[in-house]
């Protein structure tokens, strides 16, 4: 069941983290770098019906 509610302990710190990750790098790089931390996220939750179902909710 894919969590649509608030779920991080530190959203803002998360939010920091991810922008930060970023820095420096170029409108391709940032592309590439957000196309692999989705595959990377994608493996870790390894379940096709959540995936699915985060593709419809984020539409």
């Amino acid at each position: 069941m894919l969590i649509l509610t608030p779920n991080l302990p530190d959203p803002d710190g998360f939010y920091d983290e991810l922008l930060h990750a970023h820095t420096g790098l170029s409108k391709d790089q940032s592309d590439a770098l957000n196309a692999r931390l989705i595959l990377v996220l994608a493996n870790h939750i390894g379940d096709r019906a959540v995936l699915t179902a985060a593709f419809e909710a984020a539409k």
